[in-house]
């Protein structure tokens, strides 16, 4: 259960339960706030409360969602037994003097060979910033402090994750920043996971690697120049 509070001048001005499948910004929008992600805090091992400064906006209707994204291939039989699935998920992107860290997808994924930013799932009654640092850690052998919350992206989509069950699924994605103050050459201690190599990437050579869908906008908020 994802909880989603406005805050103006440190007052709660909104609150609303995300459904599944929705984004936080577009749910503000419908309902007149324009806001800034500012927290992601768990309450319990399946509550999350993400908080967002707001501010007064002209409502965006939205409407009814018209077509939620399917993979190809997907037989009648396939859809009739979707299974519904939130999946919570933490990255960051790491500053050092060494660059950016990039961790590459591994065939264990559905996006082998992309490199995306070094993160994954929560684990039960974890908070996303330990989240963080764990995966930094497990998926690169660096460590990171610092952690804030950069911003709430969200997929939703029907598809065959890669045990084979066929997923009505919606992605939550916490990006945060985060300081590696003493940069060594990445190791993937989690070998056999979700990550296959993992480097540390000047700015200006981002561009060669072939990122996984979320990293630009990610980097952008961040302020990486692409």
């Amino acid at each position: 259960m994802i909880d989603i509070v406005g805050l103006q001048a440190n007052r709660e001005v909104e609150a609303f339960l995300l459904a599944h499948g929705a984004d936080p910004a577009t749910e503000l929008a419908a309902r007149g706030w324009s806001g800034r992600a500012l927290s992601a805090t768990r309450g319990s091992s399946d509550d999350l409360t993400i908080t967002y400064a707001v501010e007064p906006c002209t409502p965006v209707l939205t409407g009814e969602e018209s077509g939620v994204a399917h993979d190809g291939g997907l037989a009648a039989s396939d859809l009739a037994n979707v299974v519904p699935y939130q999946r919570i998920a933490a990255y960051a992107v790491v500053r050092s003097s060494r660059g950016i860290l990039m961790t590459e997808l591994s065939a264990r994924t559905n996006a082998e060979g992309l490199w995306n930013l070094p993160g994954g799932g929560l684990d039960p009654g974890e908070g996303p910033t330990d989240a963080v640092v764990r995966e930094v850690h497990e998926e690169t052998g660096q460590h990171v402090v610092g952690v804030s919350l950069l911003t709430v992206m969200t997929r939703h989509w029907v598809g065959r994750a890669p045990n084979g069950r066929v997923e009505d699924f919606h992605a939550v994605r916490l990006f945060h920043t985060a300081q590696c103050l003493e940069p060594t050459d990445p190791v993937v201690l989690d070998v056999g996971g979700s990550t296959s190599a993992a480097r540390w990437m000047p700015e200006t050579e981002l561009t060669s690697l072939p990122l996984a869908s979320s990293v630009p906008e990610a980097l952008a908020v961040a302020g990486v120049p692409l």
